[in-house]
């Protein structure tokens, strides 16, 4: 097939890669010129485990191109996925600017029978609106170009998104009966050969569902770290907990990690989107403001652990942090707890050091550089010298390191685990003062 795609962050340009790795011809636009010029010239704008040698190999195959002109992107084409950002507006309601501008696109260029499919995160109601713009621009024009509005929600994890996308573990469509399930059900075949299902529903299910999964997904952190707070108070360990509360068939152990909380471009978003619409149509968000409020607060409980542990001052204290980023796996700082422990910890005072294997860049930039935070080229040089360390990101890289060596090159030699990751009595064994979350520990 002939297949358009809008919007080249993490969501587009996985969908356009996978898809022309399938043998579909693809196109995909953007708006940045910088971010379309970086793709043309053979760069990614992401970091995505396996992602550069699909783009690299669809490119060189002729499968597919990127380009800034609306027209390339919808002309001649049987889909065009509307793939841009939705970020959110000054109260948490999602910003559906770019998806009505990427339909007035549409409008101004279509020249044939064409399926939309919205896998923009979008408000109950967007693709309604979306098949007003079009059937708008339709009318103006006096075409009598067939244009099916469908809801197509992504349901990728950074880090694993290729892997999310070639081998899905449900296909959500949210399209009538009729061509646009016909056309997207045969685009969908080859990647559902694992007899997973397409689950076919109304557009506004579809739409929800993807707040619904986000939602649920957050919920079970937050609920996670609640439960840390009450195993620290009474003398429990969270790590016991969750076995035996995940052991449960109808509850399971994913996403029942106590830690630092959660970040990124979707979750934090997400909740509070969804929290917002569910105000909008009157109906009540306590437990979604409570989940995010949650959230927030865990962030900064390390950092203030930290804090406590000194006495309330880090001025002259050198405190190291390993990850930045806000999961392993990607170079996103987005919402990421890394960044307001860094925050917190330079309002009290303490020079800090970080070190991720892939995030350093972006954390840079997300910070501003500010005055006492700096880099370091590995997790050794990171902790040399310094009086606390933090553990805030789960890169595999961290889990072989010698702390041995770790805790004789610091000057103090404390840790803090803000995933729960090492055992604590191999840390102190090693010499670590060992703190952590939800295991007893003050």
């Amino acid at each position: 097939m002939r297949i358009g795609v809008i919007g080249t962050g993490y969501v587009g340009l996985v969908t356009g890669t996978c898809l022309a790795e399938m043998g579909n011809d693809v196109v995909c636009q953007d708006v940045d010129v910088d971010k379309i010029a970086l793709l043309q010239g053979g760069g990614l704008p992401i970091y995505e485990p396996g992602l550069a040698e699909l783009v690299a190999r669809n490119v060189r195959d002729g499968r597919l191109v990127f380009t800034t002109a609306p027209a390339q992107v919808v002309q001649g084409m049987d889909v065009v996925f509307v793939a841009v950002g939705t970020p959110p507006g000054p109260e948490g309601a999602a910003d559906t600017s770019r998806v009505l501008a990427a339909a007035r696109a549409i409008g101004d260029h279509v020249d044939g029978p064409l399926v939309v499919a919205v896998k923009s995160t979008v408000p109950v109601g967007t693709c309604d609106e979306v098949q007003a713009l079009l059937d708008a621009a339709a009318a103006a024009r006096g075409s009598g170009h067939a244009v099916e509005v469908v809801s197509n929600p992504e349901f990728l994890k950074e880090g694993k998104a290729v892997e999310d996308f070639m081998r899905p573990d449900r296909i959500v469509l949210g399209a009538p009966e009729g061509r646009g399930r016909e056309v997207l059900g045969a685009l969908y075949a080859p990647f559902m050969l694992n007899g997973h299902p397409v689950l076919h529903m109304s557009i506004r299910s579809a739409e929800l569902a993807k707040y619904a999964a986000n939602v649920m997904l957050a919920a079970r952190i937050s609920l996670m770290n609640e439960l840390a707070r009450v195993s620290e108070a009474v003398g429990a360990d969270i790590m016991d907990v969750r076995r035996g509360v995940g052991s449960d068939k109808r509850i399971g152990m994913a996403f029942l990690y106590a830690g630092v909380g959660y970040g990124g471009s979707c979750f934090p978003k997400d909740v509070r989107a969804m929290a917002s619409m569910a105000r909008a149509v009157g109906a009540h968000a306590d437990l979604l403001d409570a989940v995010d409020a949650v959230n927030e607060r865990q962030k900064v409980v390390l950092a203030e652990r930290i804090v406590a542990r000194f006495g309330g001052d880090l001025d002259g204290r050198r405190v190291a942090v390993w990850g930045l980023a806000y999961k392993p796996e990607t170079a996103d700082v987005r919402e990421g707890p890394a960044l307001a422990i860094v925050a917190r910890l330079l309002a009290a005072g303490a020079e800090v050091v970080g070190y991720d294997p892939k995030a350093m860049a972006e954390a840079r930039r997300a910070l501003g550089e500010p005055v006492g935070f700096s880099l370091a080229p590995g997790p050794y040089e990171a902790a040399r010298g310094a009086d606390c360390l933090v553990l805030v990101t789960e890169w595999r890289v961290f889990r072989g390191l010698d702390l041995a060596r770790v805790a004789r090159s610091m000057r103090q030699p404390i840790l803090f685990d803000g995933r729960n990751q090492y055992d604590p009595e191999a840390m102190q064994a090693v010499g670590l003062e060992y703190h952590c979350i939800g295991r007893g520990t003050p």
